[in-house]
């Protein structure tokens, strides 16, 4: 790599996950700072031939998996997942080491009905519990009380969905809503972006509905539902990680071995760049590619994860 000393590889499959043909699909970090990797063998999985890297890659059928993580001390886990589901679009960790996979889209059944999307497994891996959180889901992550924060693409808003019409929600592990915008979001979204928690605080960037397009970044304190956005300073983010006054934002070159890196800092309340570089990675750089967690952004390119301190 070159271009940012501060850019750290953290993880790369070995040769023992890739066996049997297994590819590294979805993926997420942990509260705790713990990566975690689900593969799928090669031979059950079916290719998009218009969507580039691993997010155009998705299951035939319902399939087993294997759950590779890798915790903040360094030590590696192994764990068989059954009964994947064909939509699934998300991985998330909650407290216990329990994991919960999202599908992107609701599967379709009766008209006005809204079927389960999103699955909690116990650290067993036996599933605890089944419900849906919205329709058309750009992101999703969890904090470090267990509660699942979601921000949806412009399908969702305009689908029916009442959670998912908002743009953004936050869920409890059982599928009840512990927090919606209720008109405190400062225009209407129309997709999401990206992701990050700092502390007990919930960051989520996303693109507005108005004609000009503009990008926020807002701030969500779970205790307290305390809301507060600012105009990103970087248009379409697709990494986030916040450390007090301080950001890193990054914007991939789509399926590139490169990515545009920001720092930013909070001065008279607004976000301003102090610091733009191209950074060139291990690995090519499709969507999905970045996740914030507690000043660290944490990147996936190709199938090297990477990680920045802001």
């Amino acid at each position: 790599m070159s271009g940012d000393a501060a850019v750290e590889v953290v993880w790369e499959p070995s040769a023992e996950d890739l066996t049997e043909g297994r590819v590294p699909l979805w993926w997420t970090v942990g509260p705790a700072g713990e990566l975690g990797v689900l593969f799928v063998d090669r031979g059950k999985l079916r290719q998009s031939p218009y969507v580039k890297g691993w997010v155009g890659w998705t299951p035939e059928s319902v399939c087993d998996g294997l759950l590779v993580t890798r915790h903040a001390d360094g030590s590696m886990q192994r764990q068989a997942i059954g009964a994947i589901p064909t939509g699934t679009s998300h991985i998330a960790f909650l407290p216990d080491a329990r994991l919960v996979l999202v599908e992107g889209r609701v599967p379709r059944g009766e008209p006005g009905s809204w079927p389960p999307n999103a699955m909690v497994l116990s650290a067993e891996g036996e599933q605890q519990v089944a419900f849906c959180i919205g329709d058309d889901i750009d992101v999703a992550v969890t904090d470090r009380g267990g509660s699942i924060w979601t921000a949806y693409g412009d399908e969702g808003i305009y689908g029916g969905h009442p959670q998912s019409a908002a743009g953004l929600a936050g869920w409890g592990d059982r599928g009840q809503v512990v927090w919606a915008p209720g008109g405190r979001l400062p225009e209407w979204p129309l997709a999401g972006f990206a992701a990050a928690t700092e502390r007990d605080q919930v960051w989520l960037a996303w693109y507005s509905s108005s004609r000009e397009g503009h990008t926020f970044l807002t701030r969500i304190v779970p205790l307290t539902g305390e809301v507060t956005s600012w105009r990103s300073p970087v248009r379409s983010p697709d990494g986030l990680a916040v450390r007090g006054d301080r950001a890193i934002l990054t914007r991939r070159h789509h399926n590139k071995r490169s990515t545009e890196v920001f720092r930013a800092e909070l001065v008279d309340d607004a976000w301003t760049v102090t610091d733009r570089r191209e950074v060139a990675v291990p690995g090519r750089v499709v969507m999905r590619c970045g996740q914030g967690r507690d000043g660290f952004l944490w990147l996936r390119t190709g199938d090297v994860w990477l990680r920045i301190e802001a």
